[in-house]
């Protein structure tokens, strides 16, 4: 047996996150079962309110997890079946199965190879006259360049509907200096509270944002089956909410959630630290424009040697993911509805040689110093 550290390391460790505020998560959901406020108790609204102040944007509105965040945005936006939008192949196939199942088509352009986000550039040779809506990625927890994306949307009428899944709580910094939440720049931004993000809940959840009055109505009455009033049905909607208990629960998790973002900002620059000296090894870019909140702390290594590298980091007790092994247009539900613009050689290479490391709220240094370790150790 080779040499392991004393304790499991975990990929996320939401058991030692949850034990720090273990008192105050008990007594909120207690309360929900205590007043039996499962749906759409008030313990939603407040939760709602709260995230529009943390992330400056007007409406907020919850619902049932990410991926109805972007479907009920594409559908508020008022799409039709044909018309094309542009995302990153580099991304979790959420993105583009929401376009997929609403009949539209999905572009898919290739990616920044440094920050791994949405090409900004590629953006604009990408648009058509069927080109209705951008859905920019910000991956991993860094905002895509969404200055140039913003300029080509407003100059040809499109769309935007931020995916901020990988970065609640980071800010773009645009030229004149301005910062601006992620998923507060676009129509919509869109987030998840899968347990693992950096703010989760204890099961699925998710939410939409945007400035927009209007859009924000629309969003709301077709997470709510179509419905302002009820048994009255304006449009077609689906039944998508937020339930009292995951709500209570962010709510929470909300006031600490500044405080998780700066342990994984530690986290990475222990790492960067560490593991900046190996020529095998890309240590994560990090943008002027863009703060990073590391929902994941993400290696380049050499194609050759990333399985084995894996296995071995595996074999030392050391977990790690890839995301993500296929791009999107090698995906088999997208070889018939979905059209690529360039040859994706960077999405090609990055899913041959990207590599996760562990990163959550609670690592230790000991921990960390351990991970470093072993990785100089099979590199050097």
């Amino acid at each position: 047996m080779e040499d392991q550290f004393s304790e499991k390391i975990q990929m996320v460790d939401l058991k030692k996150q949850y034990f720090k505020i273990k008192p105050a998560i008990d007594s909120a959901i207690q309360n929900c079962i205590d007043n039996t406020n499962f749906i759409k108790g008030p313990q939603v609204g407040h939760f709602e309110s709260s995230l529009a102040k943390y992330l400056d944007v007007k409406h907020v509105v919850s619902c049932g997890n990410g991926t109805d965040a972007l479907q009920i945005s594409i559908m508020a936006l008022g799409l039709k079946p044909g018309d094309e939008v542009i995302i990153p192949a580099f991304t979790y196939v959420a993105t583009a199965e929401v376009i997929g199942l609403l009949g539209l088509t999905p572009v898919m352009i290739d990616v920044d190879p440094f920050t791994f986000n949405i090409n900004s550039e590629l953006v604009l040779e990408a648009i058509t006259e069927k080109t209705k809506l951008v859905v920019p990625v910000h991956l991993f927890g860094q905002c895509a360049e969404m200055e140039g994306i913003v300029s080509h949307c407003y100059a040809n009428e499109i769309a935007i509907v931020e995916d901020t899944a990988q970065a609640i709580g980071a800010k773009y910094i645009f030229d004149n200096g301005k910062a601006v939440s992620a998923g507060a720049m676009g129509d919509f931004g869109t987030t998840s509270f899968f347990p693992s993000k950096n703010l989760g809940c204890y099961g699925d959840g998710g939410a939409i944002y945007t400035n927009n009055s209007d859009l924000a109505r629309k969003a709301r009455m077709i997470a709510n089956h179509g419905q302002e009033k009820k048994y009255i049905h304006d449009v077609i909607g689906i039944n998508s909410r937020l339930d009292t208990i995951q709500a209570t629960i962010l709510n929470e998790k909300l006031s600490h959630l500044n405080t998780y973002i700066y342990n994984r900002q530690e986290a990475a620059n222990y790492y960067d630290r560490e593991l900046k000296g190996i020529d095998a090894i890309e240590i994560p870019f990090r943008t002027k424009k863009s703060t990073h909140a590391f929902h994941q702390y993400t290696l380049k290594v050499p194609a050759k040697s990333r399985d084995d590298f894996k296995e071995y980091l595996s074999r030392k007790g050391i977990p790690s993911m890839v995301y993500y092994p296929i791009p999107l247009n090698r995906q088999k539900a997208f070889y018939d509805i979905g059209r690529t613009v360039g040859d994706l050689s960077v999405t090609e290479d990055l899913c041959q040689r990207v590599i996760s490391l562990p990163m959550h709220t609670e690592l230790t240094e000991a921990e960390l110093q351990y991970i470093t370790k072993t990785i100089r150790a099979y590199f050097n």
